[in-house]
């Protein structure tokens, strides 16, 4: 069965964005700016993504317009705003939890959970998420949108790998069964 992927990066203090949602900090320390990090391989491993949106919007309005970021991939949007689907994005009103169920028992590779925060905290508390990849940034924002939000019980992971490259460190846990 595929496994679905949380594959974010987050500031020291744990918030994936600034109060204002913006991401303008997600860069490393400058230490070896020519590093590689880990995104190409984890685009390899992956041919469905996953995101609320919110994300869907930034990517499109802010961070790539004009072009879509992950060509090739199959992309979910979950938003209550319908649009066109295109060739390789669907725009759905289908639950979250609902969903990934229906994709991760589906054949392929794995699923690529993208964001935002409110559609990963549903995932995680569905049980859900089997891999955690977080990619934590050399930068303590004080306050902003945090990743994790508080959950009634707790989640036993166990660590898979971890990497460092240009002041940014990735963690690779995966659930505890």
């Amino acid at each position: 069965m595929r496994k679905a992927v949380l594959y974010i990066a987050v500031s020291l203090d744990g918030y994936l964005a600034d109060e204002q949602g913006g991401v303008s900090w997600l860069q490393g320390d400058g230490s070896d700016p020519q590093a590689a990090g880990s995104y190409e391989a984890f685009l390899d491993t992956i041919d469905t993504v996953v995101l609320g949106g919110k994300t869907y919007r930034q990517i499109v309005t802010e961070l790539s317009p004009g072009v879509w970021v992950y060509p090739g991939k199959r992309s979910y949007v979950i938003t209550r705003k319908p649009q066109r689907d295109t060739e390789e994005i669907v725009f759905t009103r289908c639950a979250p939890a609902q969903l990934v169920a229906e994709l991760k028992a589906q054949p392929g590779k794995d699923i690529w959970i993208c964001g935002g925060a409110s559609l990963v905290q549903q995932l995680i508390a569905a049980d859900l998420v089997d891999r955690f990849c977080i990619t934590v940034m050399p930068v303590l924002l004080g306050k902003g949108i945090p990743l994790f939000a508080q959950s009634p019980n707790a989640l036993w992971l166990k660590l898979i790998s971890t990497q460092s490259y240009n002041g940014m460190v990735d963690l690779v846990y995966e659930r505890r069964r």
